[in-house]
């Protein structure tokens, strides 16, 4: 099977652009550097500071030492932790109660600039604002770096999709949280230390992710530097792509679930996938010049790998060593992407890439449909959204199996005289091949897209770049570039060198105009801080490789250790 190849397809307009190291606009103006500053006040901020629609609950001095968030331990600094809430009010759909809650963590010793942690999945709660915004298991997060990062619950106060029936927790989640926020967190911190933020940043991966590249459209007169992870910027196509790849794994699935619903883990289980993985390693392995068990060049392994020829079909039981042709017909059209009844694409499809025995991979696949993603489209896109009883009446992967992408599909972009906006409009960047407003103020953008995502394709993202790119005509490196993490699951995992920190590089851009042609990522093997269990034992647990500006890939200089990012150049 041969997939898209945007890569190939821009491969020589983008080599001309960026065969130099990227190109430069010397018109772009340069932002000048943050300075330091030391806390001020922080017992005193709960009841001396008065902020419109805002009511500060706590305000207290958390002495340096470790921080646990999503099993990470880090030593963080000294710091005020300030805990509040915006925008209180009653619903008027379902008479629930609504704000904005959030925390600000205020480095005692400040670095002078102001991070936004966006967060991920549903939101709906409030996370620790540690700053933790990129690559896996963070060695130095935002707070560590010495910034003041601000996280929310983005208007919700549950990670369950029940607030889409409220017209404005909606627009909350979309976009207007992130506008709601910016300027009080910014009068707090000047508050906090006599003066404004010198430099702001909008950073996240996943949901966490589109927020940043919808801050990169809507509030670029705001921030100076974005970073976007795993970006899901078109989100309510990705969610009912979901569904429908639900449809098609249930028709290769052998068993069901206690419901008597389709169990979607027999449709591939994980020694089927880890034998297409190693056909992939097999056929392109070595087409980066490095026969190292990781594949850099995924353009080039599209063409080279055929699921049809390179993976035995079986003749008899699946015992792992085989996939059967109705799999193969299944996968071929996950990996392509829906289309509806007249051909139209409705989600682009993805990439075939080792990373797909990742076990994070796999949950995106068969787990998600039937919890999150059905929640979610039932409530937050689609327009009017489902009723809480009708939803719990029957099982999730009963609602997406019987979801339409003819009929119900279309519901995202629609409105009506309660929900005045539509889904697609509040939860996506408009005009996002265009942002001139970023580009002008000399404001930069970083993206980062593990290859091997299992619910926000990697190729969008590297068709939305192409775009950018073809819009900005040819120039829009100078102000945004894209990082594919080869190997990589969704914002984490998979056998991937997955832990580096493009948030320093991007503050080196944005204050210094050190445009990052590459960054260093890390593996973690054994006595990282989070061992990566999926990690091939082939490789050394230090392993280091480039992570190249799109469309670049990390090539083998022909000399020099294999493990060693050193040894590689991106070309």
């Amino acid at each position: 099977m041969r997939a898209h190849q945007p890569l190939a397809l821009s491969a020589v307009a983008a080599a001309l652009l960026m065969g130099c190291g990227g190109s430069s606009d010397a018109a772009l103006p340069q932002l000048s550097a943050a300075t330091p500053a030391t806390l001020q006040s922080c017992a005193t901020l709960a009841s001396s500071l008065a902020l419109p629609d805002t009511r500060i609950t706590s305000a207290e001095q958390v002495p340096a030492g470790p921080l646990t968030l999503q099993n990470v331990t880090t030593q963080a600094p000294a710091h005020c932790l300030v805990k509040g809430k915006m925008k209180e009010r009653t619903g008027p759909v379902d008479g629930a109660s609504y704000a904005i809650g959030f925390e600000m963590r205020l480095p005692v010793e400040w670095n002078g600039r102001f991070l936004h942690q966006a967060n991920g999945g549903l939101d709906g709660s409030v996370v620790l604002a540690l700053g933790s915004v990129s690559g896996a298991a963070p060695v130095a997060p935002g707070l560590v770096q010495g910034f003041a990062v601000l996280s929310s619950d983005a208007g919700h106060g549950a990670p369950t999709p029940f607030f889409g029936v409220d017209p404005q927790a909606r627009l909350d989640y979309g976009y207007q949280a992130v506008g709601t926020l910016t300027p009080m967190a910014k009068n707090l911190i000047k508050s906090a230390y006599g003066k404004a933020p010198d430099r702001s940043y909008l950073a996240g991966c996943s949901n966490g992710g589109r927020h940043a590249m919808v801050g990169a459209s809507r509030y670029a007169d705001q921030y100076d530097g974005i970073l976007a992870g795993n970006p899901g910027f078109h989100l309510p196509k990705a969610a009912t792509t979901q569904l429908w790849k639900a449809q098609q794994y249930a028709k290769v699935s052998t068993t069901t679930d206690s419901a008597g619903q389709p169990d979607l883990t027999s449709a591939v289980t994980p020694a089927e996938f880890k034998l297409i993985s190693s056909k992939i390693v097999a056929k392109c392995d070595a087409l980066d010049g490095a026969t190292d068990g990781q594949v850099n060049d995924v353009a080039a392994c599209q063409a080279a790998f055929n699921l049809q020829t390179d993976v035995p079909t079986c003749t008899g039981s699946r015992d792992g060593s085989c996939i059967t042709s109705e799999q193969k017909s299944v996968l071929a059209s996950v990996f392509a992407g829906p289309k509806n009844s007249k051909g139209e694409a409705l989600y682009t499809g993805t990439w075939f890439d080792p990373g797909i025995a990742g076990a994070n991979f796999a949950s995106w696949h068969f787990g998600s449909p039937a919890t999150r993603d059905a929640g979610a489209v039932a409530f937050i896109f689609t327009s009017p959204p489902s009723s809480v009883a009708a939803f719990t009446a029957i099982p999730g992967m009963q609602y997406a199996l019987n979801f339409s992408m003819e009929t119900d599909y279309p519901k995202m972009f629609a409105t009506n005289t309660t929900y005045t906006e539509s889904p697609w409009s509040y939860m996506t960047p408009p005009n996002e091949a265009d942002l001139g407003t970023l580009k002008n103020r000399g404001a930069k953008m970083i993206v980062f897209h593990g290859v091997a995502d299992g619910v926000f394709s990697p190729l969008d993202t590297a068709n939305w770049m192409d775009r950018l790119q073809a819009n900005h005509s040819g120039k829009a490196d100078a102000f945004a570039r894209l990082f594919l993490v080869p190997g990589m699951n969704h914002c984490s995992g998979g056998p991937a060198t997955d832990q580096f920190d493009m948030l320093a590089p991007l503050v080196a851009w944005v204050e210094q105009g050190k445009a990052p042609d590459s960054v260093t990522a890390k593996a973690r093997g054994a006595g990282a801080n989070v061992v990566n269990a999926e990690l091939p034992a082939s490789w050394s647990a230090n392993r280091t490789r480039p992570l190249c500006v799109y469309p670049k890939v990390a090539r083998y200089n022909g000399t020099g250790d294999v493990e060693s990012a050193s040894s590689f150049s991106c070309k």
